[in-house]
Formats: structure tokens, C-alpha cells, sequence
């Protein structure tokens, strides 16, 4: 439930930036669901679509912005697939490679750059002729949507008001963002076979034969590096062996007699000096 709130009031937050057109793309909600939109997109510059303005849906999940969106093309473009959902790098179709900082404004920007690269098959994509394209686009301008209700001319005629009121050097950056977000995202990544012949071969692991293994980073450790601290030498008594104690209790005994033989050999000698002392003390 917490998750659901935190995802309504970054909706709405969105709702409120995108609400007016810029000069490459405008996206609303629909009034009776904040997790379904439709947008319209202008045909990136220098390319087949550059005169064509191309409108589309976009699904949002509950817990959103943990998780991508899902985009459909609603106008023809010659690039993408009519009321299909498309498979990028930024969609619900890979969910491992959408971080929650992407917002919708990320995501259409992504798919301006999108569709001037090559299918390559994949899933929701058309590989259509450059002069198709560049019919459809023109084509693109009587298009109005029946669900919500925009006009493709009146937000072409809006979004080149937007684009004449900007500084030339801002449409400069705008062309190079689309090119840096070309770069970034990789796109299409899911392709549709042509046969089951085409199927992709798995090893004896299970894995595809063109997979490549990432191996882990190891992590910096988040304790301070072991010091070594030099520890005085401290002489301690070496204790005696088993042998030595008994050679020691043994030899108590011996040390004791001799003392007391001493002892009484120094009495008598005593005795007897005072004896023949006073024998003498009497002859005289």
C-alpha cells in the first residue's frame, strides 16, 4: 500500500512537469486511470521521421517507478508495430536493466533515439523502406487520437513554437542528448526467430552458447586494513622437566641431614673446648 501511494504521488508529479509540450515529445494521463497515459513524440531531426509527429500509449505497473513501463506505437511509423508493445532495453520487457531515477520523460526520450536504429527482428519492430517512412510521417500530421482526443497537427504547429522559442545552441544539445541516449540504451535486445531452426542452442550448463559469463566484483572490504602491532618479547620461566623436579625433591632431604651433622658437631666441639678449659682453669 505504502509502495502504491509513493508511485501515485510521483505520478502525479510527473503528470504535472510533462503537461505541456516541449519541442520532442508531450505525455498526459487519461482522466479515469493515473497508470495508463498516451503521449506523442516528434520524429527525431535528420532522420526519415523528422517531419512526422507519432502518438502512443504508455502502461504503467502499480509499484512504478520500481519497475518500467510498457510503450505501443497508436500511429503508423514504419519503425515500430501498430498496438504492439515494444521490446527495449527500457521497457517492461526488461525489467533488469530499468533503474527506479528513469521517469517517463527518460523513457520517451529513449524511444525518439530508438527509431532511428536498426530492428534487427525484434519484438514489435518493422524494417520498412526510407521513403515509407518518410510518407508515413507526413501522413502522421491528419492522425487524431479517438481515446483521448489530441490532434497531431495542433501539437506538431505547438511543439515548433517550442523549438523556435529555445536558443539555437539548445537545439544543438537537444540533438546530442538523442544521440547520448542512443549510446546508452541498447536497443531491441529480443529478436523473433524465423523458424525453430533458428532457436537459440544451449550448452550442457543450460546457458546459450553466445553467453557470456560476468564474473562479480569483488567488494572493497568496509573495515580498516589489518595493522600488524609488534608485540614485545616477554621472557617467561621455562618449566622445569618431569626429571629436574624429582632430582630436586630428592636432593631437599640430603641438604637438610648435612645441616643438622654440622649442627651437632659444632655443639660437642663446643662442649668439649669449654671442658678442657676449665680442667686446666683448676690444675693451676
Amino acid at each position: 500500500m505504502a509502495a502504491r501511494s509513493a508511485g501515485v504521488r510521483r505520478l502525479m508529479r510527473e503528470a504535472s512537469e510533462l503537461s505541456q509540450p516541449t519541442d520532442m515529445y508531450v505525455a498526459r494521463p487519461l482522466e479515469d486511470n493515473l497508470f495508463e497515459w498516451h503521449f506523442t513524440i516528434k520524429g527525431p531531426p535528420d532522420s526519415p521521421y523528422q517531419d512526422g509527429i507519432y502518438h502512443g500509449r504508455i502502461t504503467l505497473p502499480h509499484d512504478y517507478p520500481m519497475k518500467p513501463p510498457s510503450l505501443m506505437m497508436l500511429t503508423p511509423t514504419g519503425r515500430f508495430e501498430t498496438n504492439t508493445k515494444i521490446c527495449l532495453s527500457i521497457s517492461a520487457y526488461h525489467p533488469e536493466t530499468w533503474l527506479p531515477s528513469w521517469s517517463i520523460g527518460t523513457a520517451l526520450t529513449a524511444l525518439i533515439a530508438f527509431m532511428e536504429t536498426e530492428p534487427k527482428g525484434a519484438l514489435g519492430a518493422l524494417d520498412c523502406s526510407e521513403e515509407q517512412r518518410k510518407k508515413l510521417a507526413k501522413e502522421s500530421l491528419k492522425w487524431k487520437c479517438p481515446e483521448c482526443g489530441c490532434n497531431m497537427k495542433e501539437i506538431f504547429d505547438l511543439m515548433k513554437e517550442q523549438a523556435a522559442q529555445k536558443p539555437k545552441d539548445m537545439d544543438s544539445k537537444s540533438a546530442e542528448t538523442v544521440s547520448n541516449v542512443e549510446e546508452t540504451f541498447q536497443s531491441d535486445t529480443v529478436e523473433k526467430p524465423a523458424d525453430t531452426s533458428q532457436l537459440e542452442t544451449k550448452n550442457i550448463n543450460g546457458q546459450p552458447e553466445n553467453f557470456q559469463e560476468t564474473s562479480i566484483p569483488q567488494l572493497a572490504p568496509t573495515s580498516p586494513p589489518f595493522q600488524h602491532i609488534p608485540v614485545t618479547n616477554v621472557i617467561q620461566p621455562v618449566p622445569s622437566r618431569p626429571s629436574d623436579l624429582i632430582q630436586q625433591q630428592q636432593s631437599q632431604p640430603a641438604v637438610a641431614n648435612s645441616s643438622s651433622t654440622g649442627l651437632l658437631i659444632f655443639v660437642f666441639s663446643a662442649i668439649f673446648f669449654a671442658l678442657l678449659f676449665r680442667r686446666l682453669s683448676s690444675m693451676q
